[in-house]
């Protein structure tokens, strides 16, 4: 799920484990001191009152710096932190880093925000690849907007009628880490199916007179001050997007968390926002553990999707190399099945995406490790 937000220009400092986020100062007495048998632990605020923490395997004590910095009215301030990094990275977009998780392992980091992990991404990539390419009754060309991490591309070279897949990730720094210490990806990245353009996806689409049979928004959530929240809008999806489907064409976004407590922030909006541009459109949710919420997927055409848990299970028989490891015919039919309380929400949106009046998911993410 890797997209860009931009950065100022000036490049953060490597020491930081992720960039655009408060990072929580650590004076010598407030470090903790850890036994043999301790570990240290990243921490992701996903809200003011809210904060996850992820064990770490190993500890590395970075040297501590003061940088105070301003982005968007937000003070920034960096000190002493105690991080498992395998491998870090900033680029003009975004920072970048690999951590070493116990419960998880390794974990993408971009922004400060958890991205993918080791244990449990195909859960995500699972949901967000193979039920349009399924529903859809050939597909061969598919486009990705955003994708760097590799994963979606990945699951989408594994159907057997795919002949070319574009994917389109405006961050090169992203892409080539990804592609140098995500070994799990190297296969796809050096598929000679897959096209790999470095450019804005909503630039590409307009200029691309090819068309595709599916469309894939594998993007950040919409945040407030990024780029990405406009790839979510109506004018987007209806006059740049939809033209560039074939006949039958389907297209699928990420849309962002899909809990009791969270699927107003995007997930409704985006999925009515849909509803206004496509004849036929499905929303669908999974559970995700190491995002800590359900999430959320849309789906939208003009032709209807509709095939019966048998048929679904046909099709990956016949159109997929390998075992899918989590999804089913019988679970797809069962995702697209809303507790009470996300359904009533969904029939009862009215809130239309564009660019002057936009939801946001909270922050940029604020990270640090303690």
């Amino acid at each position: 799920m890797v997209g860009a937000m931009p950065l100022d220009e000036a490049a953060l400092p490597l020491e930081a484990i992720s960039g655009n986020k408060h990072l929580q100062q650590l004076t010598p007495k407030q470090a903790p001191r850890a036994k043999a048998d301790d570990c240290e632990w990243y921490e992701e605020e996903i809200d003011d009152d809210l904060k996850l923490s992820y064990a770490l395997n190993r500890s590395v004590t970075l040297p501590s710096f003061a940088s105070i910095y301003q982005r968007e009215g937000m003070r920034m301030t960096e000190s002493l932190l105690i991080a498992s990094v395998l491998h870090r990275g900033t680029s003009k977009y975004q920072e970048i880093a690999l951590l070493d998780t116990k419960h998880f392992g390794k974990a993408l980091i971009i922004d400060g925000k958890m991205q993918s992990t080791e244990k449990d991404e195909f859960i995500y990539h699972e949901s967000l690849i193979h039920p349009p390419l399924l529903f859809h009754p050939n597909p061969k060309t598919v486009f990705i907007m955003g994708g760097g991490e590799g994963s979606a591309a990945r699951e989408v070279l594994r159907h057997k009628t795919v002949q070319r897949v574009l994917m389109c990730d405006i961050d090169e720094e992203v892409v080539d880490f990804c592609r140098k210490y995500l070994t799990v990806n190297h296969e796809a990245f050096n598929s000679h199916k897959l096209c790999l353009v470095i450019n804005d996806a909503r630039a590409e689409l307009e200029k691309s007179k090819e068309k595709f049979d599916v469309i894939v928004g594998d993007l950040s959530d919409p945040v407030e001050g990024g780029p990405c929240y406009q790839l979510y809008t109506k004018s987007f999806y209806e006059h740049i997007l939809k033209p560039k489907l074939n006949d039958h064409g389907i297209f699928v976004t990420q849309a962002g968390p899909a809990g009791v407590l969270t699927h107003k922030e995007v997930f409704s909006s985006i999925y009515n926002t849909l509803r206004h541009v496509f004849k036929y459109v499905q929303a669908y949710t999974a559970h995700v553990p190491s995002f800590a919420d359900t999430w959320g997927w849309v789906m939208a055409s003009d032709h209807p999707l509709d095939l019966t848990a048998q048929q679904i299970n046909a099709r990956i028989i016949d159109r997929i190399e390998g075992e899918l490891v989590y999804l089913s015919g019988e679970f797809l039919i069962s995702s697209t099945i809303m507790n009470k309380s996300v359904h009533q929400s969904l029939v009862d949106e009215t809130h239309v995406y564009t660019e002057d009046d936009a939801r946001f998911i909270y922050g940029h993410g604020r990270a640090c490790c303690i």
